[in-house]
C-alpha cells in the first residue's frame, strides 16, 4: 500500500498543482488531505474548485471548521469568505474531523481529539516551538488503535514512532511554509524553504516508511497576493520560507 498525504494548502492553488504534478509524476494514485484548505488571503475557490473536483479523503481543519461557522452564523468580510459559494461551504461541512482511511489508516487535522491542538510541537513558554515530549504524544495516541497516524495544523513535518511501535506523521504543508501566532504565548514557525511539501507513505515488509518530499514552484504570485491583502508574514513565508 502506497499514497500521498497533503495537509494545509490554505489557498495556495499553484502550490497544490506543483504537489499534485509531483505525485502523478511519482505513480501514485491514492491521496488524502488533512484539512486547512482553502482559508487565507490566497485563491480559496480556485483551490476548493480543484480539490473537490479531485473528491480525495479528507479532514476538516480547524480554519475550515471557522469559515462552515461564520457561514453557518450569516456571513464574514474576509476575503477567503467572500470568495466562496454555498457549494464550496457544503463541501466543506461534509467532512469528518477525523477519518479512517482504508480501515488502517488514522486521519486528524491536529490531534486524535483536538483540531486546533499542537500536538507532535509544542509552544514553549518563551515563543520557541520544538518537538513534543514522546509521553504527550502517547497520551494523545492511545484510543487511536491505527498503526500509522497522520496529522497536519503546525506545517511542520515530523516523523515518529511511538514506543509501541506505531507511526506518526506530519506532511507539513502545501501552501504556507510559515506563520506567525500569538497564543499561547506570541510564536513564529518557519520551514525554512518556499518548496511545497508532502508526505508518502508505504508499507512494505518491515511495516510503514515515510518520506517526506519538497516540490518547488514559482511562489511569486501567491507572495504577492498576499502582500496586496496585507498579510506581510503570508507573503515573506510563501517567498522564502521565513516570516520577517
Amino acid at each position: 500500500m502506497k499514497f500521498a498525504a497533503i495537509a494545509d494548502v490554505h489557498g495556495n492553488r499553484p502550490a497544490l498543482e506543483a504537489v499534485l504534478a509531483d505525485i502523478a509524476a511519482l505513480g501514485i494514485d491514492e491521496v488524502v488531505n488533512l484539512g486547512d484548505h482553502v482559508s487565507g488571503p490566497l485563491e480559496a475557490a480556485a483551490t476548493a474548485d480543484l480539490l473537490i473536483a479531485r473528491g480525495f479523503p479528507s479532514v476538516l481543519g480547524d480554519q475550515d471548521r471557522i469559515l462552515v461557522e461564520l457561514w453557518q452564523s450569516g456571513g464574514s468580510a474576509r476575503s477567503d469568505f467572500q470568495q466562496l459559494e454555498r457549494r464550496h461551504f457544503d463541501w466543506l461541512a461534509s467532512m469528518p474531523a477525523t477519518l479512517t482511511y482504508r480501515d488502517r489508516v488514522f486521519l486528524c487535522h491536529a490531534s486524535p481529539t483536538d483540531d486546533a491542538a499542537f500536538w507532535l510541537d509544542t509552544i514553549s513558554a518563551d515563543g520557541s516551538v520544538r518537538a513534543s515530549p514522546i509521553e504527550a504524544i502517547e497520551v494523545e495516541a492511545a484510543r487511536v488503535k491505527a498503526e500509522l497516524i497522520l496529522c497536519g495544523h503546525t506545517h511542520i513535518p515530523r516523523v515518529l514512532r511511538l514506543r509501541d511501535g506505531r507511526l506518526v506523521v506530519n506532511p507539513g504543508s502545501v501552501g504556507l511554509p510559515g506563520y506567525d501566532g500569538k497564543l499561547p504565548v506570541p510564536y513564529v514557525v518557519e520551514v525554512g524553504t518556499p518548496h511545497a511539501c508532502y508526505a508518502i507513505l508505504e508499507e512494505g515488509a518491515a511495516g510503514w516508511s515515510a518520506t517526506i518530499r519538497y516540490v518547488p514552484y514559482d511562489p511569486t504570485a501567491m507572495a504577492a497576493l498576499a502582500r496586496s491583502k496585507g498579510m506581510a508574514s503570508w507573503a515573506s513565508a510563501i517567498a522564502t520560507g521565513w516570516v520577517s
